[in-house]
Parts: C-alpha cells; sequence; structure tokens
C-alpha cells in the first residue's frame, strides 16, 4: 500500500506537470514549436536518465534512490514559483521553463524504477501473482494521470499556471513520506558483491541483456516507434488545441479520459490475461491507437475525442503491466533495476525526434496535417507488429530456452 500510494502521488504530481509546463509556454508565445522545445526537454534527458536509474537502483537502493529522485523532483518544480516570486512573472521564459523540465525528468525515472523493482517482494508480502501486483500498480498509475491532470486544469483556472507548479511539489513530498517508513526485503542497500565493475559496467551489462533476449529487444523498438509517434500528441498537438480555444479544463478532461480508460484496462488485466493472449493485448492495443489517432486527426467534436481517448486508454491499460511482467520474469533479482532503465530509456529514444518534428509541423501546416502525419506511421507499425515472430514469446514460459530464459 505503501509503494502505491507514493506511486499515485508522484504520478499526480508529473500529471499536473504535464498540463502546467505546456499551458505556462503557450500562454506566453501562443507558439507550438516553443511547447515542443520545453516538452522535448522534459523528455531528452529521459534517454540517459533512465539508464543511469536502472543502474543506480541496482547500486545504491531501491528505498533510498526513489526517496532522494522525488526530493529533487520537488525542488526543480517548486522552483518555477520561487524564481516568480523572487525575479517577477517576466524571469518564467521559455528558457527557464525548459530548464526546468529537463532537471525534472532528469529525476523523475530513477523514482518510477525504485518503486517498479520494488513490486515482486511487496506481491510476495501480500500475497498477490505478479499479474495482480502489476495490474494494480499500473491502475494505480493511470489514476495518478485522472488526479494530475484534473487538478492541474482546475488549478491553472483558478490559481494560474505558475501557483499551480505549488501543487505538484507537494505531491513528491507525500511520495517521499510514504516510502520513508517502508520497510521491505531487498529495498535497502544491496549486496555489494553483485555490483562489481561500477555503474558503467553495470548499464553495459543490462544494455547486453535485454539485446540478447528476443522478447525484450522487439518489445523495446515497439515501444520505442509507439511512444515517438504518440508522445508528441499528449505533450504538443493536444495542448496546442485547447489553448488556442482559451480551454484548459478541456485539455485535463482529455488526458483524464486518457488515464480512465488505461485505470479499467490496467485493472482488467488480471482478468483479460486469463482469456487473451499477451500478444493478442498487445496487437489490438497499436492497431487501435493508429486507427484513434487518425480520426483525431480530423478535429471532431470534443466528445468523439473524449470516447477516442478512453478507448485509448483501455486498449494500452494492459500493456505496461504486460511489459513489466516481461522484465520481472526474464531478469535476475540484480539485474532488475539496470533491465527496467535500459527498456525505459528505449522507449524515451524516439520521444524527442517526434516533438522536434511535430511542434514546425504543426506551426507551418496545421494540427490536421500533423495529427495524420502521426497517425499512419502508428497503423504501419501496428500490421508490422503482427508479423514479428518475437512477439508470440509473450505467451511463452519464462524459464523456457527459447524465449531467451532468466539468466541464472
Amino acid at each position: 500500500m505503501l509503494i502505491l500510494f507514493a506511486a499515485l502521488m508522484a504520478g499526480a504530481g508529473n500529471g499536473i506537470s504535464i498540463v502546467a509546463f505546456p499551458w505556462l509556454v503557450l500562454q506566453r508565445t501562443g507558439s507550438a514549436l516553443d511547447a515542443s522545445i520545453v516538452a522535448m526537454a522534459g523528455t531528452l534527458p529521459l534517454l540517459a536518465a533512465t539508464l543511469i536509474a536502472g543502474a543506480a537502483v541496482d547500486f545504491l537502493g531501491r528505498r533510498r534512490v526513489s526517496m532522494i529522485s522525488d526530493a529533487l523532483s520537488a525542488l526543480s518544480v517548486a522552483a518555477v514559483p520561487v524564481l516568480a516570486l523572487v525575479f517577477g512573472a517576466q524571469a518564467i521564459n521559455v528558457a527557464v521553463l525548459a530548464g526546468l523540465a529537463a532537471l525534472g525528468a532528469l529525476f523523475d525515472p530513477a523514482g518510477m524504477t525504485a518503486r517498479e523493482t520494488m513490486l515482486p517482494e511487496a506481491a510476495t508480502r501480500a500475497g498477490w501473482t505478479l499479474d495482480h501486483a502489476n495490474s494494480v500498480f499500473e491502475a494505480v498509475f493511470n489514476l495518478a494521470y485522472i488526479v494530475g491532470p484534473g487538478i492541474g486544469g482546475l488549478l491553472i483556472a483558478t490559481l494560474g499556471g505558475v501557483d499551480t507548479m505549488w501543487a505538484t511539489a507537494g505531491a513528491f513530498v507525500l511520495s517521499i513520506l510514504a516510502i520513508a517508513v517502508l520497510r521491505l526485503e531487498g529495498a535497502g542497500r544491496p549486496d555489494p558483491a553483485a555490483l562489481s565493475g561500477g555503474v558503467w559496467a553495470g548499464i553495459i551489462e543490462g544494455l547486453r541483456f535485454v539485446w540478447n533476449n528476443r522478447v525484450l529487444r522487439t518489445l523495446a523498438f515497439v515501444d520505442l516507434a509507439a511512444t515517438g509517434l504518440y508522445m508528441p500528441m499528449e505533450s504538443v498537438l493536444f495542448p496546442k488545441y485547447f489553448t488556442d480555444r482559451n480551454e484548459p479544463a478541456q485539455l485535463g478532461w482529455v488526458l483524464m479520459a486518457l488515464s480512465i480508460g488505461g485505470l479499467v484496462g490496467a485493472l482488467g488485466y488480471a482478468v483479460m490475461s486469463k482469456y487473451m493472449r499477451r500478444r493478442t493485448v498487445m496487437l489490438t492495443a497499436v492497431i487501435t491507437l493508429g486507427v484513434a489517432m487518425t480520426v483525431i486527426a480530423f478535429l471532431p467534436p470534443l466528445p468523439v475525442i473524449l470516447v477516442l481517448c478512453a478507448v485509448v486508454g483501455f486498449v494500452y491499460g494492459p500493456i505496461a503491466p504486460i511489459y513489466n511482467y516481461v522484465m520481472q520474469t526474464r531478469a535476475p533479482q540484480h539485474l532488475r533495476g539496470r533491465v527496467v532503465g535500459v527498456m525505459g530509456s528505449l522507449a524515451y529514444a524516439a520521444g524527442p525526434l517526434g516533438l522536434i518534428l511535430a511542434g514546425p509541423l504543426a506551426d507551418a501546416s496545421g494540427l490536421h496535417v500533423t495529427f495524420l502525419a502521426l497517425a499512419v506511421p502508428m497503423l504501419l507499425l501496428g500490421v508490422v507488429a503482427v508479423f514479428l515472430p518475437a512477439l508470440r514469446d509473450l505467451d511463452v514460459d519464462p524459464d523456457d530456452p527459447a524465449a531467451g530464459g532468466r539468466t541464472p
């Protein structure tokens, strides 16, 4: 329960930031390119930070890394209102917001990785199956992105974007307090005998493990492509659309619809896994996302967008539990943090490229063209995924050598 509460609070803080950072930029300049710069600043460091985070978790300990990460994330967002108080609102420009978004991105992955790597031991303590634990954990994460953007949109409408950042910092503080009282096997100091070779050698070991496991390798590249195509929609295109219409609350509703669907899908995964193959769930999610993005490209009325976002969230809700299960069952305990870090960093790698392309394209050609430019490749990705043999390993016993089983 402590891990779930910490994940809820940290996720809610990030959910508020998703709304607040682009809103602050667009309110000042109205430029989708500027919003892309800030969004990219909040994602570009994730590639390296997530790799380092995985090693930090394995080398320093999961509980300690979670608390340090949340403390630094809280400071990075609290800096926005502090700078405004000291130097005035004019000090909060695109460069400052991009810098603070980048700082937050450096710290967030470590906390997320630390909490995720504690799940197997927490599931054992609670008497839950690993599928159940991952399902609830990802449902809580989606719940955070219901609470966060919803509160963020309302706070922006009432208090303004700058003061909204106080709520973000407060959420991270609550996450720290929850982990501070946590006592769990494997969450403290790691065994020094398993950490020979240093941090860089440890990162290389994690990369090598993922590359040599064909199902992990394939999942990493599918996630890389899907993230690069999807991220601009949530981080730039929707904020641009609703900023132009001066509708901050509606932006919060759209992000909430995505998370509500994700919450239901993640909670339902434990039941789905009894009746559906993991590969089937995966292919359904990618294809549905491509179809939904294509319809959204025509900018239908808000109720239609909300329904489509809820459907996307629902089909994608089980994906994170599936990824978690594969990582947790394929990786040995002493490598778990680094495998999670490698998989996360590869997923983030394409995000900045998508944002670089989406911002200028939206300014030059409009939102309709930009949505289509992202939706069509997503549809093609779904078709290609159908023919990837490695995805069949999602439903193979992880101890089977043919699946690239667990390293002793």
